[in-house]
């Protein structure tokens, strides 16, 4: 069969209305993403986005707001530790997991409560994902994989 899901074009975490500043200075500052541009019919509903090498992030206006404290995102680092020190330095805490599942990763909340599993790349990601780690980036960040989806 013929997969039906070829990828993940982006994930979006909400943030309450006025938390654009806070989320520049988290995501852009220290994560090191790279703000894009809304496309014009949404960029009045507030909110931002954000791109990085195999990951598109977008952030939304929700009110009202709750923070989602379980369900998360899980971004590959390049250097986890010193993402750690980075995000220490930003006055955010971070959590260690005591859970051996074979990589090495940790835990920590955007300015908004948002929860964030940081994983360190070179591990390459959990057991049994397979072939799906690359350090190109994927979905609409890889004109390769446009092509590749639109060639099938």
């Amino acid at each position: 069969m013929t997969p039906r899901v070829v990828g993940i074009d982006h994930v979006l975490l909400s943030i309450p209305p006025g938390g654009e500043p806070a989320a520049r200075a988290f995501y852009g500052d220290v994560l090191g993403l790279r703000e894009v541009p809304k496309p014009p019919p949404l960029d009045t509903h507030g909110g931002c986005w954000f791109s990085g090498a195999g990951v598109d992030l977008h952030l939304g206006i929700e009110e009202p707001f709750r923070p989602a404290r379980k369900a998360h995102v899980a971004l590959l680092v390049p250097d986890l530790d010193g993402l750690r020190a980075a995000l220490r330095s930003a006055g955010s805490e971070t959590r260690d997991d005591d859970a051996d599942i074979g990589v090495r990763r940790f835990y920590a909340s955007d300015p908004f409560g948002n929860r964030l599993e940081l994983i360190d790349a070179r591990d390459a990601g959990f057991p049994g994902e397979g072939s799906r780690r690359s350090p190109e980036p994927v979905g609409h960040s890889n004109p390769a994989f446009v092509d590749g989806i639109l060639r099938a």
